[in-house]
């Protein structure tokens, strides 16, 4: 790699890192035909480690650092002092084709600033994701982040050749929007989720390749004064509406030369976490928007205990569950089983009564779960109800770093 090269990469692969969508999850296992490159499976790419002992999986860049727009957030604003650099699409499918060649990478995740205009822009985009498809047989994972303002048959091209596509919601109200990010359009960017939506379960019905992992979009969060509740119910929203496979949460990070409007410090970095969990609860452990805002304490999910345990506090008259009799539902709601322990439970009860001890083979959260449980020798005696059991169970204090 020449040092021209090595130089813009260093500067579009750091001017990437903010963007959290990135994950390889959901691909159909597809491997190359003969003369071809890479492969993946059901579960996502496999991670791949450089000599130096970094894990990698997706070479993440941006095609360029330029923009048009002056979002107030982005480190890539039109008006940020910042080092520029742009990628041909000959370097972005050489470097994704080397990198591949070598182990480094499984598959590429590319964004981009908006240059000449939208349209153009995902022009660029979708000539690495063809090339790589059609010049060189790469059967490696892409996800393309596409842009709102774009033309939809644009994006119904890029839908041909990423695995993944995404637009970025970036924040959680259209009045943070205008305020932070006014040449955005909020109504745009879910109107181009919908018509992706759109097409996405139109080929599975019709059996075709388009973005066969669906689409995903990522929010920041703590850039403006939006509670976590108002986050969750925006993020339910989106799931419901249009499909979305994943959303990612993003923490705020200052910037350099910041605008005044922006907060002067990044949010606890155990917020976006929190975010997470909650998100994590609607998806696969059945609680709905309003379960998840009874566990906020003024529109804020607490930063002690996880979501899940906050509910169970809030909520002491309905339990302790009977392991032996509680329906699937209420045992997901138990701090301490995760989806797995409580399909364990309720296959291993139909044969025998659980005991304790037999709880405690079947999940590792048993210290969790105690106060909320009963088996067959154990009811938790005014354990429950104690005054500091929140206390007893609130995780201690720990520092998380964003990068």
């Amino acid at each position: 790699m020449d040092d021209a090269l090595k130089k813009k990469l260093t500067i579009l692969a750091d001017a990437a890192k903010y963007d959290a969508s990135c994950a390889s999850s959901g691909a159909p296992k597809r491997k190359a035909e003969a003369g071809g490159l890479g492969s993946t499976t059901g579960a996502g790419i496999c991670h791949a480690y450089t000599p130096d002992g970094r894990c990698v999986s997706l070479l993440k860049i941006l095609l360029t650092n330029y923009c048009l727009f002056d979002c107030a957030y982005c480190v890539n604003r039109r008006s940020s002092n910042v080092r520029r650099a742009r990628f041909s699409v000959d370097e972005v499918v050489t470097l994704t084709v080397e990198f591949y060649k070598r182990n480094y990478i499984e598959g590429l995740f590319l964004s981009s600033g908006i240059i000449r205009s939208p349209d153009h822009t995902m022009e660029q985009l979708i000539r690495v994701a063809k090339t790589l498809r059609q010049r060189h047989g790469f059967r490696g994972y892409i996800h393309l982040k596409t842009i709102p303002e774009a033309s939809p048959w644009l994006i119904e091209q890029a839908g041909l050749y990423a695995d993944r596509l995404s637009i970025n919601l970036e924040l959680p109200t259209e009045a943070s929007l205008e305020r932070l990010a006014p040449e955005k359009d909020g109504a745009a960017i879910q109107t181009a989720m919908g018509q992706m939506g759109e097409r996405i379960l139109q080929a599975k019905e019709e059996k075709r390749r388009f973005a066969p992992a669906g689409q995903s979009t990522q929010v920041i969060v703590g850039a403006d004064a939006s509670t976590d509740e108002s986050l969750i119910r925006t993020s339910a929203r989106l799931y419901d509406h249009y499909g979305l496979k994943r959303i990612y949460y993003s923490a705020f990070s200052p910037i350099p030369d910041a605008a005044s409007i922006l907060p002067s410090q990044s949010p606890p970095l155990q917020r976006e976490h929190r975010l997470y969990q909650a998100d994590w609860l609607m998806r696969y452990y059945e609680f709905s928007p309003d379960d998840v805002a009874g566990a906020t304490e003024s529109g804020m999910l607490a930063l002690d205990v996880d979501p899940k345990l906050a509910w169970a506090l809030r909520n002491r008259d309905r339990f302790p569950v009977d392991v032996n009799r509680a329906d699937r539902e209420m045992l997901l709601r138990v701090p301490g089983l995760g989806v797995r322990a409580v399909d364990k439970i309720v296959a291993a009860r139909r044969h025998a009564t659980l005991r304790l001890d037999d709880v405690a083979r079947l999940t590792s959260g048993l210290k969790r779960a105690r106060p909320f449980l009963v088996a067959a020798d154990y009811a938790p005696t005014r354990l429950t109800d104690r005054l500091d059991l929140r206390a007893r169970l609130a995780e201690p204090p720990r520092q998380l770093s964003l990068f």
